[in-house]
């Protein structure tokens, strides 16, 4: 337990939160991707704990890679969506019971939510 994939196609984002899971989490593996057709690869290939996806990408959007990891047998709540939008837009987008978690990138409170997520699988991951 602890293996986490996100794909963003904002490096500096992307390179922000790797580094504050790898220091805050230690038992939790990450590996990050900015090209969302690796992602797919990278998801057909491998098995993830947790998926984080941007929402709003070139060339495969979040909504398409969040419906082919569905597709290939991951769970729907283990998959959190992540975008810049206001969560009224998201939660429209996808409703609750859609997948674990829509969350704004940029919002404190929302950032809370992604530890929370963390701090449960590092505990998880100690455990076992």
């Amino acid at each position: 337990m602890g293996k986490i994939l996100i794909v963003d196609d904002d490096a500096v984002f992307l390179q922000a939160l790797q580094e504050k899971i790898q220091s805050l989490y230690p038992l939790l593996n990450v590996q990050v991707c900015t090209d969302p057709l690796k992602a797919v690869a990278l998801l057909r290939g491998e098995r993830f704990d947790l998926l984080l996806v941007d929402l709003e990408m070139p060339i495969l959007d979040g909504t398409k890679i969040f419906s082919y990891a569905v597709s290939i047998g991951m769970d729907k709540n283990r998959i959190v969506i992540l975008s810049g939008r206001d969560s009224d837009y998201l939660h429209e987008k996808f409703p609750m019971g859609t997948c674990l978690a829509v969350l704004n990138k940029y919002e404190a409170k929302q950032k809370a939510v992604l530890d929370m997520i963390f701090s449960s699988m590092q505990r998880k991951a100690a455990a076992g």
